[in-house]
């Protein structure tokens, strides 16, 4: 083998991790994609439903900037109609038209998000001013029918396009490291860890505190029983996206740990704040659980069984460790920048 074929072997292993870190959250990002366009139909088309006791045969749809509406639609067809266009749109920004098109695409979410928000908002402002009404005629416009819509697209808008951005670059890996770094080289080790379970409790609870928030406003529950369910859900919801993933990224800076999909918060050692690094294999049944654990062993961020790149921190009798793969490289290249500093 020459040396040219080893190094592009050395760059193909290192590069690796990044490629099939890419496809798992392609993956993820079709799956969870697939699942909120079912929620959202779901929501559009169960709102009127849930409150059709208290819903007239027909249902006031449009106001032409009057008090008074100038349009109708039987329950049955106000129900399935925004559900409908809704899987239209998805469908169409979803599809890929051409082969050369990419697989995934961050617009798609970013315009999915806001049109999902537009619509419930205005399904559930016209549920709530046809709610209690004998007749159709008697509904008027809600005070928040084009406020409340507007501002949940810029909310959903902006979160959108956080999260495809924040994390939408492949992160570099690093080289094996040596115990003598060369001089003005510089090197990265980086590994991420993701907990499907956690990701899939956030969002259910997500899902459950909106969908409460959605019923709230369309006035289909008492305050006592939906603010504190979606306090809750929301809370179970927030946690559980901040300890689902976790990334480990080790540099000149030192190394610097980072939770959720956003990457914060972050814990952050300097190669001069750190005594030792190592490798060591651990069980959840060690630390006392999945997610951020605090035991005899001291701090672990558990998010599966297996390698963890464990620290002690100059200082201190305890160590922070957190299961990531490739713990013995960023462990290494750690003491190498240790060693040098």
């Amino acid at each position: 083998m020459t040396d040219g074929d080893e190094r592009a072997r050395d760059e193909y292993d290192r590069d690796r991790g990044g490629y099939e870190w890419t496809g798992a959250r392609r993956r993820a990002g079709r799956w969870a994609l697939a699942g909120c366009t079912v929620a959202v139909a779901a929501l559009l088309a169960g709102l009127p439903w849930a409150a059709r006791g208290r819903l007239p045969d027909r249902l006031a749809t449009h106001w032409s900037g009057g008090a008074a509406p100038d349009g109708s639609m039987p329950l049955w067809q106000a129900s399935p109609f925004p559900a409908g266009i809704w899987l239209l749109i998805a469908l169409a920004l979803s599809v890929r038209w051409r082969r050369s098109w990419p697989a995934a695409r961050p617009w798609r979410a970013i315009a999915l998000a806001p049109t999902a928000a537009v619509l419930v908002g205005a399904q559930a402002s016209v549920v709530r001013a046809n709610l209690d009404r004998t007749d159709w005629h008697e509904a008027r416009e809600p005070a928040l029918g084009v406020v409340l819509p507007l501002a949940l697209a810029v909310v959903a808008g902006v979160v959108a396009w956080w999260l495809t951005t924040r994390t939408g670059s492949t992160p570099p890996a690093a080289p094996t490291p040596a115990l003598n770094l060369p001089e003005g080289e510089r090197l990265v080790w980086f590994s991420r860890t993701a907990n499907p379970w956690l990701q899939l409790l956030a969002a259910l609870t997500g899902l459950i505190a909106a969908g409460a928030l959605v019923a709230l406003v369309a006035g289909l529950a008492s305050t006592t029983v939906l603010v504190p369910l979606c306090v809750v859900c929301a809370t179970v919801s927030l946690t559980g996206a901040l300890s689902s993933s976790v990334q480990a990224k080790v540099s000149e800076a030192g190394l610097e740990v980072s939770f959720g999909p956003l990457g914060w918060p972050a814990r952050h050692w300097s190669p001069t704040a750190v005594e030792s690094a190592r490798a060591e294999h651990r069980q959840p049944s060690q630390v006392g659980g999945w997610g951020y654990r605090l035991s005899g062993l001291g701090t672990t961020v558990m998010l599966r069984a297996g390698d963890c790149l464990v620290i002690r921190p100059r200082g201190r009798r305890t160590d922070f460790a957190v299961s990531v793969d490739d713990a013995e490289r960023g462990a290494a290249l750690l003491n190498a920048l240790r060693s040098r500093d």
